[in-house]
């Protein structure tokens, strides 16, 4: 099996996976700003995370996954002045900043539930990790790379640049460039440099969420806690480090400024950005009013939806493509999801139903177990490319025609033989659960109703009761199912 290969971001290009201590591996992602309910553009990259984490295990490492909560700190603008964007609403609603924080934290667990998204290993807040952020405040100002100014510090990047930092390297920007870009702003007059940026700042009277510092009552830059909780679950330096293409910069460009400044070493071996959503090819965005959210998707309550989508049909819609790559969201897009789910969950329950049995009148084609082989290191392949889920997709859908072909005895287990038959089951069952986190979306009362009907049906055409049998067929169509009605049994599969 070939080895597994990541496009890092830091070096544009793809690099062999090696991780620092191996089967150990520390991965990083940056979590929601729990002030709103989540969005789809933020359900990518988390299910970009979960498919990494996924296969990661899946083939053999031993995964911490740290995801935080952000629940101070980011500002309304992701700047260094402004509300705070929980503050902010607490003060809207009226109620206590934590409110906001639990209410918006568990809708974002029971959406990523949803969508079958593993939870992370270590989930920390940074309101959780106050000490860890004022002592590393602390250590850049000792080490002159930040300053105290007005009750605020600010990381110095001019400094950070003389000791041989590289400010701008991860997201392709020239200092010369950033600086003329925000010599014109306002409100920074404070700050030595307008490039500096905030790792504590001076909370102003009406600031609900402030805290006790050397510097005065105040409160944690959004960029801080990130190199805090990251370095303290992973290590001064850990292999994966992720998130959205949005958060290239500044935040992840100032996260690699402050673990270099902190610990005298480049914090995170392979960066890597999942790309954005567009809806019919225009960026998404609430100003727009092309922005879902997934309650509006299930519902299909929303005026650019036909129709309300599974939450496993958006998980494979979005699968099929690269998480590199721009993902456009349309009815027809959806539609077609749909349809390749609904072919693929059938597969997956056909083939969990079958059992070997052998047959000595046929004998082993040797062919047959040959193609079941290449389709299973064609898989791999795919995964161990850069995560290439869409083209992982197409092989297991190559696997799909050998079980369909074994369903309709067009080929007989006989010609397979065990093994190779077992590996098309194992293969095929894995890649759909483990790997791609894909499940059938039926309930077990469903799956009760489903069969007893299945019976009903079978007796009425013993009997031929064709008025009933005609009754439970548009009984199982109302469900979005079909009755398969062949030679050698009765069964229902998934209208697609």
């Amino acid at each position: 099996m070939q080895p597994l290969s990541l496009y890092n971001t830091l070096s544009r290009q793809k690099e062999q996976f090696e991780p620092i201590s191996a089967p150990n591996v520390g991965l990083y992602v940056c979590g929601p700003t729990v002030y709103n309910y989540v969005h789809l553009g933020n359900l990518r990259t988390f299910l970009t995370f979960d498919s990494l984490f996924r296969y990661l295990t899946f083939i053999g490492y031993k995964v911490r996954y740290v995801r935080n909560i952000t629940d101070v700190g980011h500002l309304v603008g992701d700047g260094d002045e402004g509300e705070d964007k929980i503050g902010r609403m607490a003060k809207l609603e009226q109620i206590e900043p934590m409110e906001i924080v639990q209410r918006y934290t568990n809708d974002f667990h029971d959406v990523l539930l949803q969508f079958n998204m593993r939870p992370p290993s270590i989930e920390p807040t940074a309101t959780g990790h106050m000490i860890e952020q004022i002592e590393a405040v602390k250590l850049l100002i000792d080490k002159k790379l930040a300053y105290e100014s007005n009750g605020s510090v600010y990381f110095d990047i001019e400094q950070y640049n003389k000791n041989g930092g590289d400010y701008g390297k991860l997201s392709g920007r020239i200092l010369d460039d950033l600086l003329n870009e925000t010599r014109e702003l306002d409100g920074q007059s404070e700050k030595r440099n307008p490039l500096d940026f905030a790792l504590w700042k001076n909370a102003s009277p009406e600031h609900l969420m402030r805290w006790p510092s050397p510097w005065g009552t105040g409160f944690p830059g959004w960029h801080l806690e990130c190199t805090c909780m990251s370095t303290k679950y992973l290590g001064t330096q850990f292999d994966i480090h992720g998130g959205g293409m949005d958060l290239k910069f500044p935040h992840h460009e100032c996260e690699i400024a402050q673990g270099n400044g902190l610990n005298d070493r480049a914090p995170v071996r392979y960066w890597m950005h999942s790309n954005m959503l567009t809806v019919n090819g225009q960026k998404m965005s609430k100003s727009l009013g092309n922005s879902f959210l997934p309650s509006q998707l299930f519902a299909g309550d929303h005026p650019l939806l036909d129709q309300a989508y599974s939450p496993m049909t958006v998980r494979f819609f979005m699968l099929q493509s690269h998480y590199r790559s721009t993902l456009d969201f349309s009815n027809d897009a959806l539609k077609a999801a749909q349809k390749g789910y609904k072919r693929l969950v059938n597969g997956y329950r056909l083939i969990k139903s079958m059992t070997y049995l052998a047959d000595e009148s046929v004998g082993i084609d040797p062919k047959q177990g040959e193609e079941i082989a290449s389709y299973n290191q064609a898989l791999f392949a795919a995964m161990n490319d850069d995560l290439n889920t869409a083209v992982t997709i197409g092989h297991l859908f190559s696997l799909l025609k050998k079980v369909n072909q074994l369903d309709t005895r067009q080929v007989s287990m006989g010609q397979l033989g065990e093994e190779a038959f077992n590996q098309l089951k194992t293969t095929f069952i894995q890649f759909f659960e483990d790997v791609l986190g894909l499940q059938e979306e039926t309930s077990r009362d469903q799956t009760a109703m489903v069969a007893g009907m299945l019976d009903l049906y079978r007796e009425y055409k013993t009997q031929r009761l064709y008025d009933k049998v005609d009754q439970v067929r548009t009984y199982f169509k109302s469900q979005g199912l079909v009755i398969r009605d062949m030679k050698h049994r009765i069964d229902w599969a998934y209208e697609e």
